[in-house]
C-alpha cells in the first residue's frame, strides 16, 4: 500500500483560513453508502436516526503559540533574540515538550521571557526541547492565557496570523478538559442549536477525552504506509461514557464518532466484539485499509490532507475507491477543506 494511493490535487482555493458562520450552516457531504447528497451540518437531525449515539471530544485547546525572547551576553554586550515557541505535550516531571523557532539561538539553561508573568527555562534540548515554566496549576493557565495563541494549524497560519476570533472558533461549545494542541475540528460545527435539535431528535452524545498532540500535522514521510508510526496522545473513556456506548449498541443504536480524535480512542479501547470499556492511557493506533472495525458505524469528519494518515483512515471506513469519488465530488463542488472548512458524513454501506 503506497502513499501516493492516497494523493489528490486540490485547488489551494477551497483551503478555509476562517469557518461557517453560524457554525452549523457549514455545508455537509452526506455519504451514504454508494449514495451522496449535499446537505449542511444542520440537517443533521433529520438525517441520523433516533437512537444513534455521536461521540464527542470534549479536549480543549491551549493557547499553546508563545513569542518571547532571550538574552545572552556577549563581548559586545546583551544580546537579545526572538523566540517563537510552539507547547506540545506535559511531561511526568513538570517540563513541557516542545518546538522552538529559531532553535539555533538557544541553549540548555537559557530563560525565555514571555511576558511579565510568565517564563521558562530550558531544561534539555538533546532528544526535543524541554521546558519548566516558573509558573503551575492556575497560575500558569492564567498566564498561560494572557500571552498565548491558538495554535492555528500550518496550513492556516501560513496564510494569516492568529487573531481573537480565534480563541472562541477554533474551540468547540463543549470544551472542557484542556490539554490539547490542535481543535478535534469536526465538532467545530456543532452549536447550542444544533445540539438541541439533535437532542429532541432523539440523537444521543457521550463525551469521551483525546489531547490531540502537534504531531496530528507531521507528514508521512515512509511510502510503504503500513511502516508508518503514529504519534502518542493521551485519552480518556470514562465508566459513563463506556456503559453509554454498550448500551446503544445492545439497542441497535449506531455509534457515529464525530472526529477522527474520537474514532481512533473508542476503536483503540473497544474489545474485539465492540464491548466498551474505561481506559485512561495513550493511544498510538494507526488505522488504514484493511482494519477490523469493532465499534464504529460511521463518522461526522472534515475533509483532509493528501497523504495523510486521516485519509488512509477515511479509505479504511468507505473504501479506497468510494474515498476518490467523495472527494473528487466535494473539489468539483468547490466544498471547503480542512480545520476550517466543511464537514462530511460518512456511513458505510453495510451500516
Amino acid at each position: 500500500m503506497k502513499l501516493e494511493d492516497f494523493d489528490f490535487d486540490l485547488p489551494e482555493a477551497l483551503i478555509a483560513t476562517r469557518p461557517a458562520r453560524p457554525r452549523s450552516s457549514a455545508r455537509l457531504l452526506h455519504a451514504d453508502g454508494a449514495v451522496t447528497h449535499d446537505r449542511h451540518v444542520y440537517d443533521l437531525p433529520q438525517i441520523l436516526r433516533a437512537g444513534d449515539r455521536l461521540i464527542l471530544n470534549d479536549t480543549r485547546v491551549i493557547p499553546a503559540r508563545l513569542t518571547g525572547h532571550r538574552t545572552r551576553q556577549s563581548a559586545q554586550g546583551a544580546v537579545t533574540a526572538k523566540i517563537e515557541v510552539t507547547l506540545m505535550e506535559p511531561q511526568a516531571d513538570g517540563t513541557w515538550s516542545a518546538l522552538a523557532k529559531p532553535m539555533r539561538k538557544l541553549a540548555v539553561g537559557e530563560r525565555i521571557i514571555f511576558s511579565n508573568d510568565l517564563s521558562a527555562e530550558v531544561t534539555a534540548m538533546d532528544e526535543g526541547l524541554r521546558l519548566r515554566f516558573n509558573l503551575t496549576g492556575d497560575d500558569f493557565d492564567t498566564a498561560l492565557n494572557a500571552s498565548g495563541a491558538m495554535p492555528l494549524p500550518p496550513y492556516i497560519a501560513g496564510k494569516r496570523a492568529p487573531d481573537a476570533r480565534d480563541r472562541e472558533d477554533y474551540q468547540t461549545i463543549w470544551a472542557k478538559r484542556a490539554g490539547a494542541v490542535a481543535a478535534p475540528t469536526a465538532s467545530l460545527h456543532f452549536d447550542e442549536a444544533l445540539v438541541a435539535a439533535l437532542g429532541q431528535a432523539g440523537v444521543d452524545f457521550t463525551f469521551v477525552t483525546l489531547h490531540v498532540g502537534a504531531g496530528t500535522f507531521l507528514p508521512v514521510t515512509v511510502d510503504d504506509v503500513t511502516t508508518h508510526r503514529m504519534h502518542a496522545e493521551w485519552g480518556e473513556v470514562r465508566e459513563q461514557a463506556a456503559a453509554e456506548m454498550n448500551a446503544t449498541s445492545k439497542a441497535g443504536g449506531r455509534i457515529i464518532p464525530v472526529g477522527t480524535t474520537a474514532l481512533r480512542l473508542i476503536e483503540t479501547v473497544a474489545d474485539a466484539d465492540g464491548t466498551m470499556r474505561a481506559y485512561e492511557g495513550k493511544t498510538d493506533i494507526f488505522i488504514y485499509p484493511g482494519y477490523r472495525w469493532k465499534i464504529t458505524d460511521g463518522l461526522v469528519t472534515n475533509f483532509h490532507l493528501p497523504k495523510s494518515t486521516l485519509m488512509m483512515l477515511v479509505s479504511a471506513l468507505m473504501g479506497q475507491d468510494r474515498v476518490r469519488e467523495i472527494y473528487a465530488h466535494a473539489i468539483k463542488d468547490s466544498y471547503r477543506f480542512f480545520s476550517y472548512g466543511d464537514a462530511s458524513l460518512l456511513i458505510p454501506s453495510q451500516m
